[in-house]
């Protein structure tokens, strides 16, 4: 076991039901404040704009409202977020959503402060790579989902749909100063959009323990988040309004967003990042279903982590597990619990010939995390998994 580790995390959380409500006793990084939503109905809707607004006023702070983000962000709305804040003289930003709202406030806080593109300042693909001249605007995250745990760090992926990219951005000086993480803001999503996000959170938690990179806090908190998450999501899917439900799968999440600073996700996360790429209307939770056991399997079949998925195995609730291959019964077991067993790639426009474009793809946008599989995987490999996958 890796003994080995560096932590630092400046985010001031606060996890629990009812916790938007301590929001207007908290202080605040700022007077004035750019309010960062989704472009859809539900934030509104639900009274989680009002509520946070009324919080805000609370706490003597001035708001206005960007509401332009999209399931899958994309540069050009990074772009005109970062003028809007600038020209509403906002100092701080408060990002209220899931993780395409808390990933775009990070780099709208970057763009706000750095003059340039955003793809200046990206590494990976076309981006420039440049460092950040100046510290971006202090960001408070309130998250209304349980899948990215962005809430506990300073990067998101943003799609530039000029060159098909889809590349993750940031900075540990943009990681959230203060963090609500309130489970009763997460009972009305879908059942759908549960599972998918559900799973995303898995995922970041089961690539740590992959990951070549795992140390022994990175190893502990992951266990945790996947016997949570995988005890507890179905009955968030079946019953949206299960409170202790969306708890335990809203701990799994934030928790992956700790594994992810101290150890670094997989291929997994490139891969799906080059289909929804390509694929813009892919929800990432689905991509990341659909290729999870060829992806598995292939370090299965090479038993280059064999101890890793029977830990796993027997966090997922398969106590006596005893070989690697159990934790393919417990994750598709998972699936179809969760209702997402039949997912296939066709369904959002693929075709079996893109294996390869895909691939490259995948190496191309984020090659790094490739470095943190267990073991080689090459563009063929990597095409082989899409190809498995295709249904």
């Amino acid at each position: 076991m890796n003994m080995n580790f560096n932590f630092n995390n400046p985010t001031n959380l606060y996890f629990g039901t009812g916790m938007l409500n301590e929001l207007g006793t908290l202080p605040m990084p700022g007077k004035k404040a750019m309010v960062l939503i989704s472009n859809g109905k539900s934030t509104k809707a639900n009274g989680y704009l009002d509520r946070t607004l009324e919080q805000l006023q609370k706490a003597g702070v001035e708001t206005a409202l960007f509401d332009k983000i999209m399931e899958n962000p994309v540069k050009e709305v990074i772009m005109e977020g970062a003028a809007f804040a600038r020209g509403t003289n906002c100092d701080f930003i408060v990002a209220l959503g899931g993780g395409a709202v808390i990933d775009s406030s990070a780099a709208i806080a970057a763009m706000a402060t750095n003059e340039g593109d955003l793809w200046d300042y990206v590494f990976g693909g076309t981006g420039k790579g440049k460092p950040l001249g100046k510290k971006g605007l202090p960001i408070v995250a309130i998250a209304t989902t349980s899948g990215t745990g962005s809430e506990m760090n300073g990067f998101g992926v943003i799609s530039n749909l000029e060159t098909k990219e889809k590349i993750g951005f940031g900075n540990p000086g943009l990681t959230p100063v203060l963090a609500i993480v309130d489970p009763g803001l997460m009972t009305t999503v879908p059942a759908k959009y549960t599972a998918y996000q559900g799973f995303d959170a898995l995922f970041h938690n089961t690539e740590v323990m992959m990951s070549k990179g795992v140390n022994i806090l990175s190893e502990a908190i992951a266990l945790s988040a996947i016997e949570n998450i995988a005890k507890y999501l179905p009955r968030a899917v079946k019953d949206g309004k299960d409170i202790e439900a969306r708890e335990h799968v809203a701990y799994g999440s934030t928790m992956a967003g700790v594994t992810m600073q101290l150890t670094s996700t997989t291929a997994q996360h490139s891969m799906e990042h080059s289909m929804s790429a390509y694929h813009h209307n892919l929800p990432h939770g689905a991509g990341l279903i659909m290729i999870s056991k060829a992806f598995a399997e292939f370090f299965i079949e090479r038993h280059a982590c064999d101890g890793q998925f029977i830990k796993m195995t027997r966090a997922m609730g398969l106590e006596n597990a005893a070989k690697p291959e159990d934790f393919i019964t417990a994750l598709m077991k998972l699936q179809e619990e969760c209702g997402v067993s039949g997912l296939k790639m066709s369904s959002f426009g693929f075709a079996p010939d893109e294996a390869m474009t895909l691939a490259k793809g995948a190496r191309f946008m984020q090659g790094g995390l490739f470095a943190a599989n267990p073991c080689e995987m090459t563009d063929e490999d990597c095409a082989g998994i899409f190809k498995k996958s295709y249904r």
